[in-house]
């Protein structure tokens, strides 16, 4: 069986803390490997190596940087195949989903290629008498990023990526569950060019997480999971003065208005509600139809498209979603199903009893689609993060508005209209992050930045886009005046440009 360690200081590095984890192939339900859990003393040893490492990187010319990620790009091309099989072998989604898992992060390094544009500081020639006054953009020196399972391509090179291209060291700490792809794109880094220690993975749970907070080398991190997690790295990193940016939960909800093209709604309500069998933070898990006949019509052609939902292995190509990510995810998901009936809800689709012929032991389950969900139910208030859509009806558009706005999570929103007054008035009011019109997943573009509201996100800056650097650097401003050879008098008063 295969084992699984570090990436510190350009090598790979066997764990010695004795703790590991089991990796599992979703497909079968075999575990595939074994994964090192660092202690604190191993995740002290990358920060020492990225301590060493960053001060002469910073001081790198910026087209040299560039160049790195220019060649990285090159590198992720020609592996593009075999890191889409590791990556859906190790975390369940289908290989077609796995290579946008890919793309959606290479599309943030592209971005980073011109980050060098974006360090440029600013420069007043004659702000006062003799005085010019300019400011620089430096990097922190050594941060860090705690990424999610459920991404393990796309959320580490948007961490990584920006971070480095600002002059920083980083120290990667990607879930346990499918380290293989993190710990190969930092191999790929190290063959583009970049020094040894400039990125460094340590894999680990907890004890590795509370390493990387209270280390007082560490100027920033980054984190993206549950709620619950994301506001305590919050809290923790700033009791250490660091720099955070923690993105949580999500309840995603879908508004379905009376003139919305049913057939374009349905598609998209599948495709991003079921895509990835729902493990994803955009997930759709909310529908909201405005009044009682868009409602019917809704139901009347989504309940026969789940129904004919395929769910397959990773490996096959025309699979619409493969298995979760582990037993474990599996029976939450299940559980959650038993809880909205419990409450009362209508389970219009139930997709717990699916098997896969062949994979008997596999993590899989069909879709399930609940009709007449309340706002007070746990299946709505909670993130259940599984291929579960909730109905939830609503009377006229103010009702719809009130749901996401009220809800405490507030990442990504969706309205689906032919009227361009109402999405006008839609994008404006609504109290979440992201919002897409007549588009499920409002994933914005990699030029512009992600980050959700209320316990979606916790911080300041969000990711990638223009405040990724913003994040990743700081801001030294200048003043200078240099003697003209008149000698003037101690100044007592707070100087002013006169």
């Amino acid at each position: 069986m295969r084992s699984i360690g570090h990436f510190i200081g350009g090598k790979h590095v066997t764990g010695t803390s004795g703790r590991t984890a089991d990796v599992f192939e979703p497909m079968t339900g075999e575990i595939q490997a074994k994964v090192a859990l660092a202690s604190r003393a191993e995740v002290r040893a990358a920060v020492e190596n990225a301590l060493a490492a960053q001060p002469e990187w910073g001081m790198t010319n910026p087209q040299r940087l560039v160049r790195v990620l220019m060649k990285f790009l090159e590198l992720v091309a020609r592996d593009n195949q075999a890191l889409a099989e590791m990556l859906a072998r190790e975390q369940g989604k289908t290989i077609p989903d796995a290579r946008g898992d890919i793309l959606r992060g290479v599309e943030v390094v592209e971005f980073a290629l011109g980050i060098p544009q974006m360090m440029k500081g600013e420069y007043t020639e004659g702000a006062g008498p003799g005085i010019d006054v300019y400011s620089m953009r430096q990097p922190l020196g050594v941060v860090a990023g705690i990424t999610p399972f459920n991404f393990p391509a796309m959320i580490p090179m948007w961490k990584f990526a920006p971070a480095i291209t600002c002059g920083n060291a980083f120290i990667l700490k990607p879930s346990e569950r499918d380290p293989g792809v993190p710990l190969r794109l930092a191999e790929l880094m190290l063959e583009a060019g970049l020094p040894p220690g400039i990125l460094n993975v340590v894999n680990g749970d907890k004890e590795a997480v509370d390493a990387i907070l209270d280390d007082r080398d560490i100027k920033a991190v980054g984190f993206v999971g549950s709620s619950s997690i994301a506001q305590y790295i919050y809290e923790r990193a700033a009791a250490t003065g660091k720099r955070a940016q923690c993105f949580g939960g999500a309840k995603n909800h879908a508004i379905i208005m009376p003139d919305a093209d049913m057939d374009q709604t349905v598609d998209a309500l599948v495709g991003a509600g079921y895509g990835a069998a729902g493990e994803r933070c955009m997930a759709v898990s909310v529908a909201v139809p405005v009044g009682k006949t868009t409602a019917d019509r809704l139901m009347e052609k989504l309940v026969p498209r789940i129904e004919s939902l395929k769910i397959g292995p990773s490996t096959d190509p025309t699979a619409d979603f493969g298995p979760l990510v582990t037993r474990a995810a599996l029976e939450r998901v299940k559980d959650y199903v038993e809880v909205g009936i419990k409450e009362g809800a209508t389970l219009a689709v139930d997709g717990r009893g699916f098997k896969m012929q062949g994979y008997e032991n596999g993590f899989y389950m069909g879709g399930c689609l609940f009709d007449h969900v309340k706002k007070d139910m746990r299946i709505y208030k909670e993130e259940i993060f599984g291929p579960v859509l909730s109905v939830v009806r609503a009377k006229d558009y103010d009702e719809a508005l009130r749901l996401p706005s009220d809800h405490d999570y507030g990442n990504g929103v969706a309205i689906f209209t032919r009227d361009g007054d109402a999405a006008r008035d839609f994008a404006a009011r609504v109290n979440v992050g992201m919002v897409g019109i007549n588009v499920p997943i409002p994933v914005p573009v990699a030029y512009y930045t992600f980050g959700g509201w209320k316990r979606s996100g916790f911080g300041d800056l969000n990711q990638y886009g223009p405040d990724s650097v913003r994040f990743y650097t700081k801001t030294k401003t200048v003043t200078a005046r240099w003697p003209s050879g008149v000698k003037e008098s101690a100044e007592f008063s707070m100087p002013i440009m006169n």
